[in-house]
């Protein structure tokens, strides 16, 4: 569906260089997710991939279509979600999107324009012009604009920054369902739990490179091999009664709760030390590194 070659991106203005030799693939059908920090690369590309910014070398390929050669073909292939909310006010909701379908030589798409503003929850403001339309709403609305064309490829640029809880969840179950129903979709975000929640593969790019790639599974695996056990216990503790777990660093916080760190491939044999020692725990709490950590670790290091 995608596939980016060699693409490095200089920027004249204080030669930054905000893409240093990317090369990534991306299958349709997948759900990948993008990470990065603030000034990492990760709008930089999508710009790129829309058309908004010329690369200093490299290729694009978009649904086998050449981006430098093809570019109609290439818009017609994907919808981009921006991460700016720039819109023009004097328009209606259901105007935009009409005139968005136009842009595609699209006719008569008013019914499809329809399921989109009930998919999104923006039907009873069809009549609104985007000047009375909440964040969110605005939000929603530029999500809509990139669906109109009913792009194979769908690509999303922080869509949930600054939205409510309630209404980002809502938007998972959304993007969920455009995926199941084919969508390849790439995810940009800073919310970690959303890439977690959503993706099946993770890309990290940092300072201008990819310095992760795997599938979500494989890469929590690779990087999570220590993990964090409590053992809560119905009577007082003392630090002093786990000597013979030195090796495992042990932890006494509340009189009544024992924290230890152990390698994954070590927790049966610490719970066989700990029931060999006759230690009568009431509740046990094994805690596996989450998406966030990992990423942490990943753009420190």
């Amino acid at each position: 569906m995608l596939r980016i070659e060699n693409i490095s991106k200089i920027y004249k203005r204080g030669h930054k260089e905000a893409l240093k030799n990317i090369n990534l693939t991306i299958k349709e059908g997948e759900f990948t997710a993008l990470l990065g920090q603030n000034g990492a690369g990760k709008t930089t590309l999508i710009n790129i991939l829309a058309g908004n910014v010329h690369k200093t070398e490299g290729k694009v390929i978009i649904g086998g279509y050449d981006l430098d050669k093809n570019p109609l073909e290439t818009k017609k292939i994907m919808g981009i979600v921006p991460q700016e909310i720039g819109q023009d006010y004097i328009f209606t909701v259901e105007d935009m999107l009409r005139k968005q379908s136009g842009y595609f030589g699209i006719k008569n798409n008013d019914d499809y324009i329809d399921e989109l503003l009930e998919a999104l929850s923006l039907q009873d403001k069809r009549k609104s012009t985007t000047r009375q339309l909440s964040g969110g709403m605005k939000r929603r609305l530029l999500i809509a604009k990139a669906l109109v064309h009913k792009p194979k490829l769908l690509i999303l640029d922080e869509p949930t920054a600054g939205v409510d809880i309630e209404l980002r969840h809502s938007m998972y179950k959304f993007l969920k369902k455009l995926h199941a129903e084919g969508t390849t979709i790439i995810l940009t975000t800073h919310y970690i739990e959303e890439a977690e929640n959503l993706c099946k593969r993770i890309i990290v790019i940092d300072h201008g490179e990819i310095i992760a790639d795997e599938p979500k599974e494989k890469l929590m695996d690779i990087f999570s091999q220590e993990i964090d056990v409590r053992f809560e216990f119905d009577y007082d503790i003392d630090i002093e009664d786990f000597d013979f777990l030195n090796g495992y660093e042990p932890i006494v916080k509340n009189n009544r709760n024992l924290y230890i760190k152990v390698e994954k491939n070590n927790l049966s044999k610490l719970m066989k030390v700990i029931t060999d020692k006759g230690l009568n725990f009431i509740d046990i709490d094994i805690k596996r590194p989450k998406l966030e950590d990992i990423y942490l670790n990943l753009i420190k290091s």
